[in-house]
Order: C-alpha cells, then sequence, then structure tokens
C-alpha cells in the first residue's frame, strides 16, 4: 500500500478516535484544555525547530506579505457572494461571517499534515507564512470587530494608545508569536537546533512529537454542527474553498511556478480552516453587548461555522497531499476550484427549496385545518 495512503488511513483513525472519545469529555472545558496544549505547546515547540532548521532568505520575507493578501481578497472579495448564500449584508450572521471567513488557522488544521507529507523545510515556509495572517487576526480583525461594535452600538470608539496597547499585550500574550521571534532571532545569529543545550532541544523535540496527534484527536471532539445551518454553512465554507483554490490557481499560472511542493503547501496552508482568534473577539464584543438589545455578532452562528470548518478544511488537506502531484498541475487545481464552487452555490439552493417545500406543506396543511373547521 502507498505510504501516502497509509499515512492518511493513520490521520483518519485519530480523528474517529476523537470522535468516539467525545462521551468521555463531559464539558466544553475539557476539549478547550486539549486546544490550550497544541497551540501553548506543541505548535510553539514544532515551529521553532522547524524554524531553526531552515537558512534565512530574501525571499522568505514574501511569504507573510502573501498570506496578507490572501486575507484581504477573502475579506473584501468573498463577503459579496454572502448575499446569494442567504445571509444577508450587515446583520449579525454577515458580520460574524466577514470576520471569520478571512481568518487561517493553520497551526491546527495544515501544519500537522504539512508536516508529515512535505518535511520540516516546508513547514517553516508555512510558520513564516502565518506571520502575516496572524498579523491580519490578531490586529487587523481586532480593529474592525471593535470598529464594528462602536458603530452598531454608537458609542464613542478607543483612543489610538488605547488600541495599540491593548494589540501589543494580544500579540506578547500568545506563545506561538515569541517562539517564532525567538526562533528567528536565533536564526539570525546563526544557532541551530544542535546549538541549544541537549535538555532544550530534547523538551522542544518530545514536546513537538504531541502535535499531529494532539490536533486530530482535538478535531474528532469538536465536531459539532446544528442540522438547520449545516447546509449553509457548509456551502459558505466550500465556497470559500474552491474561491481559495481558484485564486491559487491564477498565482501559480500568471508566476509560473513549477515546484510541485511549492503549489501544495500553498494550496494547504490557503485551505486551512477558520481561525478562533475571530471568535475571541466576537466573544469579546459579545460580553460587552450583554444587555445591549442590538447585537454585533452572532456568536451561536461562529462556533458552527469553526465547528465545520475544521473536519472539513482536514478533508481537503489530506485529500491533496495525499493525492501526489495531481494537484499541483493549474488544470487540475482550476477544476478542483470549480467543483468546489459549484458545490458551495448549489447547497444554499438545495436548503432553499427544501424551506420552500417545507412552507408549501405549512400552508396546505393550514388550509385543509380551515377547511375542516367550516365544515365542522
Amino acid at each position: 500500500m502507498d505510504v501516502s495512503l497509509q499515512k492518511t488511513i493513520t490521520f483518519i483513525l485519530f480523528i474517529a478516535i476523537g470522535l468516539l472519545l467525545k462521551m468521555k469529555f463531559s464539558t466544553k472545558a475539557e476539549v478547550v484544555g486539549i486546544k490550550k496544549i497544541i497551540l501553548n505547546l506543541a505548535l510553539p515547540a514544532t515551529i521553532f525547530i522547524a524554524l531553526l532548521g531552515i537558512e534565512v532568505k530574501a525571499d522568505l520575507l514574501l511569504l507573510p506579505l502573501l498570506a496578507l493578501i490572501l486575507n484581504a481578497l477573502l475579506f473584501f472579495i468573498f463577503p459579496l457572494l454572502l448575499p446569494i448564500l442567504g445571509i444577508e449584508k450587515e446583520t449579525p450572521n454577515y458580520r460574524t461571517a466577514k470576520m471569520l471567513i478571512p481568518s487561517l488557522a493553520p497551526g491546527l488544521s495544515c501544519f500537522p499534515f504539512v508536516l508529515e507529507y512535505l518535511g520540516d523545510a516546508y513547514l517553516a515556509k508555512a510558520a513564516m507564512a502565518d506571520l502575516g495572517n496572524k498579523v491580519c487576526v490578531l490586529m487587523i480583525l481586532y480593529v474592525v470587530a471593535m470598529n464594528w461594535h462602536y458603530k452598531v452600538q454608537q458609542k464613542k470608539a478607543q483612543s489610538g494608545k488605547a488600541k495599540l496597547k491593548s494589540l501589543s499585550i494580544a500579540m506578547i500574550s500568545e506563545p506561538v508569536n515569541l517562539f517564532i521571534a525567538a526562533a528567528l532571532l536565533l536564526v539570525g545569529f546563526g544557532f541551530n537546533l544542535n546549538s541549544l543545550p541537549f535538555f532544550a532541544s530534547e523538551t522542544l523535540s518530545r514536546l513537538s512529537l504531541l502535535m499531529t496527534p494532539l490536533v486530530l484527536l482535538y478535531i474528532g471532539l469538536a465536531v459539532n454542527i446544528k442540522k438547520d445551518q449545516l447546509l449553509q454553512i457548509l456551502g459558505m465554507l466550500m465556497l470559500r474553498a474552491g474561491f481559495v483554490v481558484l485564486a491559487i490557481g491564477l498565482l501559480v499560472s500568471i508566476a509560473g511556478i513549477a515546484i510541485e511542493n511549492e503549489v501544495l503547501l500553498m494550496l494547504s496552508f490557503g485551505l486551512s480552516a477558520c481561525s478562533f482568534w475571530p471568535f475571541a473577539h466576537i466573544s469579546a464584543v459579545d460580553a460587552a453587548e450583554r444587555d445591549g438589545e442590538r447585537k454585533t455578532f452572532n456568536s451561536n452562528f461562529a462556533v458552527s461555522v469553526l465547528a465545520l470548518s475544521f473536519p472539513l478544511s482536514t478533508l481537503l488537506i489530506l485529500g491533496i497531499l495525499s493525492s501526489g502531484k495531481l494537484f499541483a498541475e493549474p488544470t487540475a487545481i482550476f477544476l478542483l476550484g470549480a467543483v468546489l464552487s459549484a458545490a458551495g452555490f448549489g447547497l444554499p439552493l438545495l436548503l432553499q427549496k427544501k424551506t420552500t417545500n417545507i412552507e408549501k406543506a405549512e400552508v396546505i396543511n393550514t388550509e385543509l385545518e380551515i377547511s375542516t373547521n367550516k365544515s365542522s
């Protein structure tokens, strides 16, 4: 059996184990505890080791910029499609979707598979690209969320000094950012993993081994979708994936990128799940609006989007990476993007048709009841 296929089966088994363990986790806090171990220990250690193993080159500095451009495309252009999916403008659901769609969570949905299929060098590149994404989800989207909050509640916005202080605290308190900064500093002075004391390198290496199993178990534990929102959210996320794949296909064609692993890395990173950080901003706004009548966001809708985003992204990334070099060609990329986009548009239409049929049935039942009452 092909090695890539065996890896995929192994990953799926870990997710299945997570699904089976759901009955043993009685509270959300227990599941959140696993996520915190991933984000605060396993992920920083994995990225730190990967960054220490690379040579800093000028072309790597383009990766954060490319990630920011992708965030910007998803923020400004993709929301134009949301009304087609039944999400009306200037509603809490619309603002919630606009916050979550441009955010990426490669640490939980992309990095483990890039490490397993493409190796340490490409994980380091993905980590560098994530610096641009981090600027978006931690800083830009926070400012956007607060500005929307002040606009909806008709309040006076924070001063620039207060915003800068809160943003600085958020950046410094994120372990991944600290580890990335430390690793880049050491690489800049010519250090590598072997330059560290044995106890430090061994501790980091063992923490890094926790990464992939914990992420897969967490995905299985976190899946929890409401049936009435399933088709709409699934359509939105598939359309997002199609949008990203088509954008990457266009870039590959224009730039003439021929290195297969580079293309696979771009697809994997771009198809990352929605990030938890915008949800943290949404939760902060919700806490401030607890007694208000008007709501800026819909936190329940945000939870449903996140819950479906992770397994969907995992399946897409695993499918692309396990298929070998199939999706390294522009033709295959455009075909995949077209299929995902068609499915994204089709699912909400199916939901609307289903809703229309239910409404018609209710009208017919009501008319029959009225006729029966008149006859009586």
